[in-house]
């Protein structure tokens, strides 16, 4: 039996005691699951109309569960053992904590670093089979993965069609192809959004092949889907959403924090679920996932969300009867006994919240809660309409590949600065100096840094370190992007939420370019044309934007990690 459990204090209690009653009054959570698009306005009803099938899932998903069984046996005939995804964003990023949370090996590709690529297709090809999953079927990322995969099994002398396996909607044009050529495709329900999109195909096939056991998932958030569905005060999604969605002023900055859950990595997944549904129309919930240990200090627009073990139910319930603790004291880790006088003194402006649950009933949970925050900030949950627009520069600058780059503003060492977004740099001439002028165009009430990092997100991950020291600097949140992967969850955020968003976007010059077969671009100049459309559609919303490109990657990013550790200090 799946429990969940959502508790609040300080501001995010508020919230729900100002809001929940009226979302009750006004039956939004069985409109919801009656997939009522009305309950966002008119203007949201035609796309939240074929996007709402989401919340019948952990029943409607069930004939998956024999079909994939059945082609993983076939699978492990054939010898395979290792389980490869290509794909992006939320087709991605459900699989990747599914498996997590289920202690199974599964290789996500969701770059298009040619050094990444190139590692993907070259480790034991003999015993790997390969999911494709692209909702729409023509993304450029998905589509040139595959086409590599496809020509390293040709060039292997292995049978491609029995190695590779498509995720996508029905009638897309990769669902035409890939039955075409006899490659075995599974179809997605075509009305659910990718971030959205965990409970279908795109989160379970992937898992499923690789050992996860995704009935269990389902059964989980099958178990808590009435409870959802309820007009109740309650209902954990309506105190959840409410929450996020409500305070007044709106505390648009929701840390996530693994204070000891069992869902693995379950924060980069919320992360692009509840930047992508709401950063957009000027507004928005900016997630920051927390990392290392509690910090002196956090910021006053923040509500902090304690992700606890499932274990936990009756530390959770006693939650109401302690004092409220100042995000101050919990930014990155479950806190300890605390001092009795600091909490005194941060009691009347904290914000915590605490959510227990199971991976499955928290996806369902999640996903509720994030509809029903859209529907008190008044936007569109369902759409992304600033996420296009870097994908069209991307295209533009593919279009201009061997032309001669922009010069950088100067060079330091092995960096190239350039700096977008207006005539912040001054009279900066090193690194260091770069980034203290963008920390100083930095709102110090409610701005963000946003790290965005088109490298190696294992061979460089020890760099999402630099969030911490620059959120420890300045005092204000700092969100880590591995690039491209982030333009399909934050970027939206980026772009269409707040514009009190400062930028910081690192690349390099790869070890050793790679082709992508049967297309006119190396997989080295669309990760370079994604970035630079990215940081050029940033610059056109008027963000400042620091652009640092390693010409040596590793002189070069060390010389990135000590100025992110020291400017601003």
């Amino acid at each position: 039996m799946s429990s969940l459990e959502v508790s609040a204090r300080g501001a995010a209690a508020d919230a729900i005691a100002a809001h929940v009653p009226t979302l009750v009054q006004d039956e939004v959570a069985s409109r919801l699951f009656a997939q009522d698009a009305t309950l966002w306005g008119k203007d949201a009803e035609e796309e939240a109309g074929k996007r709402l099938s989401w919340v019948g899932l952990p029943r409607s998903s069930r004939p998956l569960l024999g079909e994939v069984a059945a082609l993983r046996e076939q699978l492990r005939e054939d010898g395979v053992s290792r389980i490869v995804l290509c794909g992006m964003g939320g087709s991605s990023l459900a699989p990747e904590v599914i498996c997590a949370t289920a202690g199974v090996d599964i290789v996500v590709l969701d770059s298009s670093s040619p050094d990444v690529v190139r590692r993907a297709v070259t480790t034991h090809l003999d015993r790997t089979a390969v999911v494709v999953s692209s909702k729409s079927g023509s993304t450029v990322e998905t589509d040139s993965q595959r086409r590599a995969f496809e020509a390293a099994f040709t060039e292997a002398g292995i049978d491609a069609t029995r190695r590779i396996v498509v995720v996508t909607d029905p009638g897309s044009p990769l669902d035409v192809e890939a039955r075409g050529a006899g490659y075995r495709v599974i179809n997605a329900d075509p009305d659910v959004g990718g971030r959205y999109s965990a409970l279908t195909a795109f989160g379970l096939v992937p898992s499923g092949l690789a050992g996860a056991d995704i009935g269990a998932l389902l059964d989980d958030a099958e178990a808590v889907a009435d409870l959802l569905a309820a007009d109740d005060e309650g209902n954990p999604a309506l105190r959840l959403g409410a929450a996020m969605g409500g305070t007044k002023p709106l505390r648009d900055k929701l840390v996530l924090v693994d204070a000891g859950t069992e869902n693995v990595g379950f924060g980069a997944w919320a992360e692009q679920l509840i930047a992508e549904s709401t950063g957009k129309n000027g507004t928005g919930i900016l997630p920051v996932v927390a990392d290392g240990e509690a910090p002196d200090h956090t910021y006053e627009d923040a509500n902090v969300v304690r992700l606890v073990a499932s274990t936990e139910v009756e530390d959770v319930e006693t939650l109401a009867d302690q004092p409220p603790r100042h995000p101050d004291s919990i930014a990155a880790e479950q806190p300890g006994p605390a001092d009795e006088t600091a909490e005194d003194r941060a009691a009347e402006s904290g914000s915590l919240l605490t959510v227990s649950g199971s991976l499955g009933a928290q996806l369902l949970l999640w996903e509720v809660a994030t509809a029903v925050a859209g529907r008190l900030l008044g936007i569109n949950p369902f759409d992304q309409p600033d996420v296009e627009s870097a994908k069209k520069a991307a295209r533009g600058l593919l279009d201009q590949a061997g032309s001669t780059s922009e010069a950088p503003a100067f060079v330091d060492g092995s960096v190239e600065v350039r700096a977008l977004g207006g005539d912040w740099l001054g009279e900066a001439h090193t690194l260091p100096g770069a980034v203290t002028a963008l920390l100083e165009q930095l709102d110090d009430e409610h701005g963000y840094v946003a790290v965005m990092a088109y490298l190696d997100r294992e061979e460089d991950a020890d760099l999402e370190q630099v969030a911490r020291t620059l959120f420890d600097h300045t005092g204000r949140p700092v969100t880590f992007g591995w690039g491209p992967r982030f333009l399909h969850s934050t970027g939206q955020y980026h772009k269409g939420g707040p514009a009190n968003g400062v930028f910081i976007q690192v690349t390099a010059e790869p070890e050793e370019d790679l082709a992508v077969p049967g297309r006119d671009f190396t997989f080295g100049e669309f990760i370079a044309a994604q970035a630079g459309g990215d940081a050029q559609v940033l610059a056109e919303h008027g963000r400042p934007v620091l652009r640092l490109h390693l010409t040596s990657h590793h002189r070069g990013l060390s010389q990135v990690r000590s100025a992110l550790s020291t400017s601003g200090a």
